[in-house]
């Protein structure tokens, strides 16, 4: 099966860079809850790491229970937890009046990631990443070294669809199963689906759709026009920073 495959190759890497502990954020959605879960079955030592900013509840209530659904199962699982509430407060305060939404937002996944490195450098481990195939090289829906700061990315090639089969395969608990997508990046309930104006569903056909657009429907229209728009405007994020050379 194909998570068998993932597991599989996140300990090969794992074995032959000799890394001793994997650690994710896991944040309450079905792609950190998929990613954790193929982290863990490995057997390697797995942090897994809820890091909560003026976190909806729901969100760090249903990553409390997939943590404790992988504990369960796999004793090779760490649960820690950092509310980065107050660090975050302190570094709007400082830069104050220099700050948007858009920019906080950022720097709520920027902090995490910080995070997830100061305990894979204590314990000799790596930061799995937790992007899927349509938010890592179709829209570039994350936040430049924030989540997608990151060692190695186990689903970065799979679509959202395939994420949720696996997650049906591996017993994902229903509450992420069911959750509308969503970055968690923002104080209200917006999902993915609200700040990228299409379905995930939608977006994978329009990364794979390459035929005449005279047929299709109005919806349709609008959504190739949602993709291209996020794919041009987030290239700096998919593509390799720019190099001088010299001659």
């Amino acid at each position: 099966m194909q998570h068998e495959l993932i597991t599989d190759w996140i300990k090969t890497y794992a074995e032959k860079h000799n890394i001793q502990a994997l650690v994710v954020g896991v944040s309450g959605g079905i792609d950190s809850a998929v990613t954790s879960t193929l982290a863990a079955k490995t057997g390697i030592k797995t942090y897994c790491l809820l890091l909560p900013i003026h976190q909806m509840q729901s969100h760090t209530d249903r990553g409390e229970e997939h943590i404790k659904w992988l504990k369960e199962s796999y004793p090779n699982v760490i649960k820690l937890k950092f509310d980065l509430t107050d660090t975050y407060r302190t570094f709007a305060s400082t830069v104050n009046p220099y700050v948007n939404s858009l920019s906080l937002a950022n720097t709520r996944a920027r902090l995490r990631m910080t995070t997830l490195y100061q305990i894979a450098s204590m314990y000799n481990g790596i930061v799995v990443g937790t992007g899927n195939k349509v938010e890592d090289f179709g829209v570039g829906f994350y936040t430049k070294y924030g989540d997608g700061g990151v060692d190695i990315s186990p689903i970065a090639d799979l679509m959202k669809s395939e994420v949720y089969k696996i997650g049906e395969e591996l017993g994902i608990i229903e509450g992420i199963m069911k959750a509308p997508p969503s970055d968690g990046l923002w104080e209200d309930d917006r999902t993915d689906e609200d700040q990228l104006g299409a379905t995930y569903e939608e977006l994978e056909w329009a990364m794979n759709f390459s035929d005449d657009t005279s047929n299709l429907s109005d919806r349709k229209l609008e959504v190739l026009e949602i993709y291209r728009k996020f794919n041009k405007k987030n290239k700096h994020k998919m593509d390799p920073i720019p190099v001088y050379y010299k001659s």
